[in-house]
């Protein structure tokens, strides 16, 4: 049973949100069901969440999920929930275009944001989505789902990384190689800028790539290539790119929807060891694989290669953490700079496949086309009308 809602005018937070936090789902379609739910359920018997209401373009939609959930409060209207229950966290798992308004809207409102992949369609969006964090003692904050960071696995292994325990970083490698038949391009939003947010390299290998650049740190540097081989969409459906660390890593990305030996894979060669993570849309310990390089002791491989409890990547695992930030008043990894510096690289992928330029860290700004637009108005591959008002 829902506690009774909060009815502060205007919210001012003084600190903190206690638990349970007040959670409201906006987008109650396949994502919040498979996998927003079960992990609020999860954390609700943990005490950290409450499921308060249930918010749908799709009335039917929103009052199954609440059903389902067992809420009270179902709705077609973001606005008038959040001034009815006042939630302290929204969980956006609506298409990346609205995500701007509605995380906009959550934040203003005195929610805390945790907002699906693709977080929106440009850095220019995203920036706006920030600049609605007002930034005081205990106000909120908006965060990606970037879940892969925070299984137990990765958590091991960047620590390490940090630590400089695999010696320097040289050589990476990192692929989300998936199949997408021309049924899935059936639904008129798909390969669309406007409502997918990007091809693969946005809307599929997003995952991968933000795991990359969490563990190997600031980009410096990316080349790309794009292509639209098979299906008929404005979006790619394969790129590449070659990838230059502040450190002086060099990496390969790739991101297909044309592989039909479907696989996600990082690798990473250090001075004195290579990393490696196999998998397909999550991982657990025993996808992960540390082979030492010649003359590096048992002792230290055994450490290595001790990942502790098993706590696959999933919402569950990055909510859980989540969570934990928000009720301890701390900035979650995925928020601020730490979601800008993915979407920055993924956009600086589609500049360079676009323009046939290397692309560097910090170079796309307001007043560059591709900051409003991860298409940059760039002829046969910007949208018809996009292309006419660019001309």
């Amino acid at each position: 049973m829902s506690s009774p809602s909060r009815t502060p005018a205007t919210p001012a937070p003084a600190g903190p949100p206690p638990a349970p936090l007040r959670t409201a789902v906006v987008g109650t379609g396949g994502i919040a069901r498979s996998s927003h739910l079960p992990a609020l359920r999860t954390l609700a018997e943990e005490g950290a969440t409450e499921l308060v209401a249930a918010v749908d373009l799709d009335a039917a939609s929103a009052a199954s999920f609440a059903a389902e959930a067992g809420i009270a409060h179902s709705s077609t209207d973001l606005e008038a929930t959040l001034s009815a229950v006042r939630p302290d966290l929204v969980v956006l798992s609506t298409p990346p275009s609205v995500h701007r308004a509605q995380a906009i809207a959550a934040l203003r409102a005195g929610a805390w944001v945790w907002c699906e992949k693709p977080p929106c369609p440009s850095l220019a969006d995203l920036d706006a989505m920030t600049a609605a964090e007002r930034g005081g003692a205990g106000d909120p904050y908006l965060s990606i789902v970037f879940q892969h960071r925070f299984g137990s696995a990765a958590r091991h292994v960047r620590r390490l990384l940090r630590e400089g325990a695999f010696g320097k970083p040289l050589v990476a490698h990192c692929q989300t190689t998936w199949y997408r038949d021309t049924a899935y391009y059936a639904a008129p939003w798909r390969g669309r800028w406007a409502t997918e947010g990007g091809g693969p390299a946005m809307g599929h290998g997003i995952h991968q790539t933000d795991l990359l650049l969490d563990l190997l740190g600031p980009w410096q540097e990316v080349r790309g290539m794009a292509g639209r081989l098979v299906h008929d969409v404005e979006t790619e459906d394969v790129s590449t790119a070659l990838v230059r660390f502040a450190d002086g890593a060099l990496a390969t990305v790739v991101n297909s929807v044309l592989s039909p030996d479907e696989v996600s894979r990082i690798r990473i060669d250090c001075a004195l060891a290579t990393i490696e993570v196999t998998h397909l849309y999550g991982y657990r310990n025993a996808d992960w694989r540390i082979t030492p390089a010649p003359g590096v002791d048992e002792e230290t491989v055994a450490a290595w290669r001790d990942f502790g409890p098993d706590e696959p990547s999933s919402h569950l695992a990055q909510l859980r953490a989540l969570t934990a930030d928000v009720l301890a008043g701390r900035r979650h990894p995925t928020s601020g700079e730490g979601a800008r510096r993915t979407l920055e690289f993924i956009t600086a992928l589609y500049k360079s496949a676009f323009t046939g330029n290397a692309v560097h860290a910090g170079e796309i700004a307001p007043g560059d086309p591709y900051y409003t637009a991860l298409h940059g108005g760039a002829p046969g591959w910007a949208p018809a009308e996009a292309g006419e008002n660019a001309a």
